[in-house]
Formats: structure tokens, C-alpha cells, sequence
């Protein structure tokens, strides 16, 4: 009986520690760039790297929907409001403003997200909330936290927060919005699935030249070129409380990848790529072409976006939500297992 328990006790132990092992990290330098000072970002769940050594981050879900500039000495000196949010969970460059994702969706069952673009930069802004897009996925409901922009072509895309592996979508090109405060799509728009990204994502990013993009999880990374997704390399990132954030920004002609963290005063850090990586995607010599090469296999086909919605989740499954229900259904009936056993 005795056995029993101790084989018991392992069985719950282990996907415990498996889960634990998603957030621990060898050590890597931490750079630090910035350290938030505004006692209102405090789940800092977005990052955006702007001209001058400014950023511009969100809270995800709790706070209204808000936007803050932090400058390069980490002091907030613009936000930018739009009213009552659900769950906003990332943010991607759009030309001079940026894109918002209201994207969360822990528990699988949001019937639409929705993006929203507003402007960012020194002072008090505020946009009208009625222009955010409507999306909803072709497979079923899903949790993300990742939204992305090409910066040559302006794609928008959206990867899933799946555990055993994610897919990216892309919103359909006439659904982005071609200005702050346009009028917004009356029906929800609905997105086509790219391929697949790493699991459990965070936050994204392009980089600047549109070449590649990155895909984080909370303690490393993975590059990919765009638009062919292929897997070029992945490298750990700093060790950080809760990051949530990515983004790659161009300083004297090279890449740097910036990352933060939720928490009250977490800090921007710079995360190194190993070498042969960095110098994978550095930026093409002056004069060299810059044209993304084109794949059949992600360029978007007449037609992609017509069919209709599927009302149920198909083999991807949903997100991280119910997988921890049942991680806890599962701990619950091993508990009254154990019980039963005990001698009376």
C-alpha cells in the first residue's frame, strides 16, 4: 500500500514539474534597457520598440483599455486610452502607431477577439473603441497573446497560445485598419491559418527589414524567415518573473531583441542571439535586394477567407484554459484515490 502511495504521489508530481520546467532558463546576460518607473504598468504584457530608445507597453487583462510611451529612462510620458477592455494581450507596430490585440482568451470560449489601432507618443490621446475589428477564428475559439505586423507588407498575423504547439493566422489584408479611427468591418472578419509556431507563445515580433520574425515562450525564443516559416533558430532568453514581451528593434545597424516582464518595476532587457544566429538575420548590405521571397504555400489565395466559420474546435485543441481544469479534475481524483486507500 505503501507503494502504491509513492507511486501515486510521483504520477501527480511529475506534469507539476514538467510545467515548471517550461519557465526555467539557463543563465543568460541580462542587459537591462529600461525599468518601468509608472506604478500603473504592472502586468506589462505588450512591447513595441519606437525611434530614440522609446517603447510603448500594455496590462493585459484588469485594467481598462490603455496604452503607455515609456521613455528610454523607463518614465511613461504619453498614454493612450480607448475605454473598457477584456483581455488585451499584445501589441505590434502598424506604420507610426500600433496595432492592439484584445486577444486573450484563457478559458477557449470568447466568441470573437478584436484588434484596434490606435496612436502612440507624448501627451494624453484617446480613440473611439467602435473602430476595433472583429476576428474570429476558422477552428474554434483560442487562446493567444502574440500579434504581429510585416512591416513591408503590412500582414497582420495572430499565433496561438497552445501548450503542445501553436499556429499563426492571418487577418484578412482588407480588415486591418488603413488609419486611426476608420470605420471598422460590421461583421466579425474571419482569419486563415499559415502554419504552425512554437508552443505556449507569449509575444512576437518582426523584424525590422521583414526578412524574419520572432516567436517567444517564457523563457526562450524561436526565428523564423517570413513568408516561408521556416525554423532558422531558437536561443534563451533572460530570465525574467513573467515575460510576456518581445520586441527587435535596429540600433547602428544591427538587431537587438528586447524582451519584458509583467510585475510591478520590471525592467526592457536586451536578449542576445548566439552568433551564428544574429548573423543569420542582420540586416542586408546596402544596395542588396529586399524583396521577400515568395511561397505559394502562404501566399494568401483568392477565395481564403470566404468559408464559413466552424462553430467547433478542430484537432488543434484549445489553448492553455482547459488543460489546466483538467490538470486539476486530474490532482482531484487522485486525491480521493488516496483517500479511499488510507487504512481505517
Amino acid at each position: 500500500m505503501l507503494e502504491l502511495r509513492r507511486y501515486l504521489g510521483v504520477a501527480v508530481a511529475v506534469p507539476f514539474l514538467v510545467g515548471g520546467a517550461l519557465a526555467i532558463t539557463p543563465e543568460v546576460e541580462r542587459k537591462v534597457v529600461l525599468t518601468f518607473a509608472d506604478p500603473a504598468i504592472v502586468e506589462s504584457s505588450g512591447l513595441v520598440a519606437l525611434d530614440g530608445g522609446r517603447v510603448v507597453t500594455t496590462n493585459d487583462s484588469g485594467d481598462e483599455g490603455r496604452v503607455f510611451t515609456v521613455d528610454a529612462d523607463g518614465r511613461t510620458v504619453g498614454t493612450t486610452t480607448w475605454g473598457e477592455a477584456r483581455d488585451v494581450e499584445a501589441l505590434a507596430p502598424l506604420e507610426d502607431d500600433v496595432l492592439v490585440g484584445d486577444i486573450g482568451d484563457n478559458g477557449g470560449v470568447r466568441d470573437s477577439v478584436s484588434i484596434l489601432r490606435v496612436p502612440v507618443g507624448p501627451g494624453e490621446q484617446e480613440v473611439d473603441a467602435a473602430s476595433a475589428v472583429e476576428l474570429v477564428y476558422p477552428d474554434g475559439p483560442r487562446d493567444a497573446e502574440t500579434l504581429m505586423v510585416d512591416p513591408v507588407s503590412g500582414r497582420v498575423l495572430v499565433a496561438s497560445k497552445v501548450v503542445l504547439g501553436g499556429a499563426l493566422y492571418e487577418v484578412p489584408p482588407d480588415a486591418v485598419p488603413p488609419s486611426v479611427g476608420a470605420p471598422a468591418p460590421v461583421e466579425p472578419v474571419r482569419l486563415r491559418e499559415l502554419g504552425d509556431v512554437r508552443g505556449f507563445a507569449t509575444d512576437g515580433a518582426f523584424f525590422p527589414d521583414g526578412r524574419h520574425l520572432v516567436v517567444r515562450d517564457y523563457g526562450s525564443a524561436t526565428v523564423y524567415s517570413w513568408p516561408d516559416l521556416r525554423d532558422v533558430g531558437s536561443f534563451d532568453l533572460p530570465e525574467q518573473e513573467q515575460g510576456e514581451g518581445i520586441a527587435v528593434d535596429e540600433v547602428d545597424g544591427e538587431f537587438q531583441v528586447l524582451v519584458s516582464s509583467e510585475g510591478a518595476d520590471s525592467q526592457v532587457l536586451r536578449a542576445p542571439m548566439p552568433q551564428a544566429l544574429a548573423e543569420a538575420v542582420a540586416p542586408l548590405p546596402e544596395g542588396s535586394p529586399a524583396a521577400q521571397p515568395e511561397d505559394p504555400a502562404v501566399v494568401t489565395p483568392p477565395g481564403a477567407y470566404d468559408a464559413p466559420v466552424a462553430t467547433d474546435a478542430l484537432d488543434r485543441g484549445p489553448g492553455v484554459g482547459p488543460w489546466l481544469v483538467g490538470g486539476v479534475f486530474l490532482v482531484g481524483v487522485l486525491v480521493v484515490l488516496l483517500r479511499s486507500l488510507r487504512p481505517r
